[in-house]
């Protein structure tokens, strides 16, 4: 198949296809012209004029930054698998150095070993965090993160089985990956039950048996409430050979129960609480799984070795995705990494240390206990509507329509989510626990 187009023809001359092969094709399929292949509406489609004013660089950042002002000014309480920790400046500056930012991605070890080094550390990291022997490098987020370790179940349990299980509080964004994922794998994703914001571990008894091949839960959870049922999840997963995947994330699995000490097979979550602000949608998918599935990991791994002249060094280890290996082979069609955000995430737990780490979930659990229990006290407000202890954020009840509070609570300048009729859900951390005072006061206004 010839790789350039004939003389005089218009078009890429790097395209796969000559003209009288792609004329063929459209013959085939009874098109004149390859845009009939495509369903463009008038509306949106080009022609031939971008109707753009020219500006100069002056006028046209003028122009943006008038744009950007009509943005309104709000102080986010939002949560519900966003996070926003503040970031130190220095994770900026060693981050945006030259020699990370064009680096691309790691395969030549030669010339990569200081990038490399911090994608190693920051696997250390998460393996003492989580308790698991192995860490990868990384996936895009939470969600695909969550529809891997599905995949992984599939592949490795035991006995035959297609059922993944899920709790119902799981958010819809990542039930749509899930499903998305295993559907070409002949798996079905069904839920259990859970009770006051906590998995109901005689929901999860009724629906485990021997065709499950994972079961799923979070702590802290998409209500923000913290899993009280960790062990028994563990020990139902177990007695039918499925897997145990636990969601979480860097800063709450540093106060909360050891995912490995509750039986946890896969641990999943948003390693971009630390590193990153909130992006909505950017993140840092965190996988990590006992020794026994290294080679069962989707993406990549990095590794420790030595060179030629005894000299530790860093080097991909493994990469079991279709890029790299037969497709057959493959583990995973993920084409890409989050390694820039990996290299944050790995400054900022650094620049933390242990014991800050430690104090920012101890922060994490005091200042949504605070706040809920400064809420409690405005009248027409319920905080929190689940008995449990809670990590960053929580549910509160509203006499008033939740809609109507959270849309007057906008018009004061703060954000919350609207969860259920009566339901909005607030998060605090260290970036807007400033702002807590006018939270509340705002509350008492509209509630």
């Amino acid at each position: 198949m010839s790789g350039r187009h004939e003389s005089g023809d218009r078009g890429s001359p790097y395209a796969p296809h000559t003209a009288d092969e792609t004329a063929a094709m459209l013959d085939a399929v009874g098109a004149d012209d390859a845009g009939e292949l495509f369903d463009i509406p008038e509306s949106v489609a080009f022609d031939g004029e971008f109707g753009i004013d020219a500006r100069t660089e002056r006028e046209a950042e003028r122009h943006v930054r008038g744009l950007l002002s009509r943005n309104d000014d709000l102080t986010e309480f939002l949560g519900r698998g966003h996070y926003e920790h503040y970031v130190p400046s220095l994770v900026d500056h060693l981050s945006q150095r030259s020699e990370f930012l064009t680096s691309y991605t790691q395969y030549q070890p030669e010339i990569t070993q200081g990038f490399l080094q911090a994608l190693f550390e920051y696997q250390s990291m998460l393996v003492e965090l989580t308790g698991l022997g192995v860490v990868n490098a990384s996936m895009y987020d939470h969600a695909s993160a969550l529809a891997e370790a599905a995949l992984l179940a599939a592949r490795v349990r035991s006995t035959d089985g297609d059922r993944v299980l899920v709790p119902d509080y799981l958010l819809d964004n990542r039930r749509d990956v899930l499903e998305n994922y295993t559907d070409g794998a002949g798996l079905s994703v069904e839920t259990f039950g859970t009770d006051d914001g906590n998995v109901d571990p005689d929901a999860l008894a009724d629906a485990v048996d021997d065709d499950a091949v994972m079961v799923y839960a979070e702590n802290p959870t998409t209500l923000g409430t913290v899993e009280e049922h960790l062990a028994e999840i563990g020990d139902l997963a177990a007695d039918h050979g499925a897997l145990f995947c636990l969601g979480s994330d860097p800063v709450a699995l540093s106060v909360l129960q050891e995912p490995a000490s509750v039986g946890a097979d896969v641990v999943v979550g948003d390693a971009a609480t630390l590193g990153l602000p909130t992006a909505y949608g950017m993140g840092l998918g965190l996988f990590a799984c006992r020794d026994d599935f290294v080679r069962q990991v989707p993406g990549r791994l990095v590794g420790a070795s030595e060179d030629a002249a005894d000299r530790r060094t860093y080097t991909l280890t493994l990469q079991t995705r279709e890029q790299h290996i037969r497709r057959e082979r493959a583990t995973s069609n993920i084409c890409t990494n989050q390694a820039w955000v990996a290299l944050r995430t790995a400054i900022h737990a650094a620049y933390l240390g242990p014991e800050g780490l430690v104090d920012l979930g101890n922060d994490c659990v005091r200042l949504a206990r605070d706040l809920a229990d400064r809420l409690d006290d405005v009248t027409g407000v319920k905080a929190p509507v689940h008995d449990r202890h809670h990590f960053r954020e929580f549910v509160a009840h509203t006499d008033q329509p939740a809609a109507a509070v959270a849309a007057d609570l906008e018009a004061e300048g703060f954000a919350v989510h609207a969860v259920g009729e009566h339901e909005v859900q607030v998060c605090v951390t260290d970036a807007n626990e400033h702002a807590v005072d006018g939270l509340v006061a705002a509350f008492e206004e509209v509630a």
